[in-house]
């Protein structure tokens, strides 16, 4: 009910209201200063920039006559080599070597992976294996038997740890403990 009111109030004749506005002397601009007056592009000595830059100046266009430079369009069989061979190799694939049995989470659609990637499978199945036999699994066999850079085996064997549990022992009475009081 408020809203109406105020509504009507806003919108009474609001039409004289804006041609009184409209029709009001709009206030004049202050002067500005004399010494803003000239040309900002004007220098202290008088000359203007424009007339600077159209003069010519010898010794600069003498040491541009000295410069020679010559270009040669690249050959464009050898720009798309490299990227033939980076396709070659991103196209490279192996062939799993564990896979889920069942279709959990769609992880059988995957058939084959790029060399040097791994699955999430082969991965679990990898550091178990390292976590197992450390000295059958080294890093370099996982490289070699996974197509892995052998930088990267290191890396996986070094900082990733599956199914580490720790057990945290029951509390007895002979631990001493730290009191609220």
């Amino acid at each position: 009910m408020g809203s109406r009111v105020t509504h009507l109030m806003r919108n009474f004749n609001i039409e004289n209201r804006a041609h009184r506005e409209i029709s009001k002397t709009k206030p004049k601009a202050a002067p500005r200063h004399p010494a803003s007056s000239s040309s900002p592009r004007e220098d202290i000595a008088g000359v203007s920039m424009a007339e600077e830059i159209d003069q010519k100046n010898d010794p600069l266009l003498s040491m541009l006559k000295d410069v020679y430079v010559e270009s040669k369009d690249p050959d464009p069989q050898a720009e798309t080599l490299p990227e033939v061979n980076k396709v070659e190799e991103e196209t490279q694939r192996r062939a799993l070597k564990y896979s889920l049995p069942g279709e959990p989470y769609g992880f059988c659609d995957v058939t084959d992976v790029p060399k040097g990637k791994l699955s999430l499978v082969e991965a679990l199945t990898a550091l178990n294996n390292h976590k197992r036999l450390p000295k059958t699994w080294t890093p370099e066999k996982l490289a070699q038997e996974y197509s892995l850079d052998p930088k990267d085996a290191k890396a996986l064997t070094e900082f990733f740890f599956p199914f580490d549990i720790k057990i945290i022992p029951p509390k007895t009475e002979e631990t001493k403990q730290i009191k609220d009081s």
